[in-house]
């Protein structure tokens, strides 16, 4: 095993973008469904197109984020800690320009940070 945190510092990463394509074989919704794999393209191009993929920025397929719906695709962001659910290939430009600044020049932020603007807040009244 080789703890490989410093190397990763080092290479400028700031964040990491989990986009859930998960399939299941049952009645319970899955991202598979909902067009997780465009969501997934949706976010590289958005990122290669701002010069950001994969340094500073990493992105990864991952299987069940628990937020499971037939309406679009889960979405995590750490070290942000954000979490979106019901995404779908319309809804990235908008959701990564909240994120990371229109030029993606705004990389790096903590769970601490202020919550980006014009994103749909589920626990608003």
């Amino acid at each position: 095993m080789r703890d490989r945190t410093r190397e990763i510092e080092d290479s400028g990463f700031t964040d990491h973008v989990l986009v859930c394509t998960n399939a299941r074989d049952s009645d319970y919704a899955a991202c598979a469904d909902a067009h997780g794999d465009a969501v997934y393209d949706a976010v590289a191009d958005w990122l290669r197109d701002r010069g950001v993929f994969w340094s500073p920025v990493q992105l990864a397929e991952t299987t069940c984020l628990g937020l499971c719906s037939a309406d679009g695709t889960a979405i995590a962001i750490h070290p942000r800690s954000r979490w979106y659910s019901d995404v779908t290939p319309e809804d990235v430009p908008e959701l990564m320009r909240a994120e990371f600044g229109h030029d993606a020049d705004e990389l790096g932020l903590g769970p601490d940070d202020e919550p980006p603007l014009g994103v749909d807040d589920a626990t608003a009244d």
